[in-house]
């Protein structure tokens, strides 16, 4: 099983287009060792020619036309996408849909809660349904009981997929955004069903509740939230007032930090994603970046294949 990580970056992608702070000056002028990076999303595939695309970026054509495996030759028409998986309805995670709207048929999966907000606060799907047959799958949720509800994509065959809740917000334009319910925001075990191996995935994890604990101590690879290198992020322009934690994101230093979790899950692989502009460690020569060194923890990055 492949996973390509498609983009890296948290929203706004690194650097942003208005951002002229050092970091977000420093690669376009060539003064900072820092790569360039789009917006948060991966696809996995188990035989290098179906992929699912989980969360479809703003930056998702770029994605494409970077990652030749996404562009099948088989007819005209036709692409390496056989469906979509949503992690929630924030709009860094969906935009991208719309520019999938030449796609013949369009299969979405996601939650109920992920779909009511596509259909009321963002109607995407009722824009993309006159352009392209838009399929909406259900994606069962763990319940936290240790009941697991896993998918397969059907013509995806070797990959078992298992959705796990997390804590966290809708989108700043949904209804619901301080009535929180299961299916907002959803981790995701990712299994290769040939050799048992599997990746847990989770770009915006901001609570290790018990049932995300036992998932990230039982995964071969672990790929999970950078978004900050400190939970002050909210002196940074953009961010809100109260903080990364109350956003959905688990800092990375501190007691109880990302570090601390990730050193707790042994010897493993484990490596970070959807990094925001504010954070350090997108310097390569930062001390921050050196600390993730030491503790054997990757910083992901556009274009990068992880096997599983």
């Amino acid at each position: 099983m492949k996973i390509v990580v498609l983009g890296s970056s948290a929203g706004g992608r690194f650097p942003q287009w208005n951002c002229n702070c050092r970091k977000g000056d420093g690669p376009r002028l060539g003064a900072l060792n820092a790569m360039a990076r789009t917006q948060s999303s991966i696809a996995v595939s188990a035989n290098d020619g179906d992929w699912v695309l989980i969360n479809a970026s703003p930056d998702i054509l770029t994605q494409i036309c970077t990652t030749p495996a996404l562009q099948s030759s088989r007819k005209n028409g036709d692409s390496g996408l056989a469906a979509v998986l949503l992690t929630g309805a924030q709009i860094d995670n969906v935009a991208g849909l719309l520019m999938l709207r030449e796609s013949k048929t369009l299969p979405i999966y996601c939650t109920p809660s992920v779909w009511d907000d596509l259909t009321t606060g963002l109607p995407l799907m009722h824009v993309l349904s006159h352009y392209c047959d838009v399929q909406w799958h259900l994606l069962p949720i763990n319940n936290r009981q240790n009941h697991q509800a896993s998918m397969q994509r059907p013509s995806i065959d070797g990959i078992r997929f298992t959705p796990l809740a997390l804590k966290g917000k809708a989108p700043s334009y949904s209804s619901r955004r301080e009535q929180a319910r299961a299916g907002d925001n959803i981790g995701l075990v990712i299994e290769n069903m040939m050799t048992g191996k599997t990746l847990f995935y989770a770009p915006c994890l901001g609570e290790i509740e018990p049932h995300i604990e036992a998932a990230m101590h039982s995964a071969d690879c672990v790929l999970v939230d950078g978004t900050v290198w400190t939970d002050d992020a909210k002196t940074e322009p953009g961010f809100s007032e109260t903080g990364s934690i109350n956003l959905g994101h688990l800092p990375q230093s501190g007691k109880g930090g990302m570090i601390d979790v990730l050193d707790a899950v042994g010897m493993r692989r484990k490596i970070l994603i959807h990094i925001d502009k504010s954070n350090p460690i997108l310097d390569e020569g930062s001390d921050q970046r050196a600390i993730l060194t030491q503790h054997g923890i990757e910083v992901a990055f556009d274009g990068m294949e992880i096997a599983v």
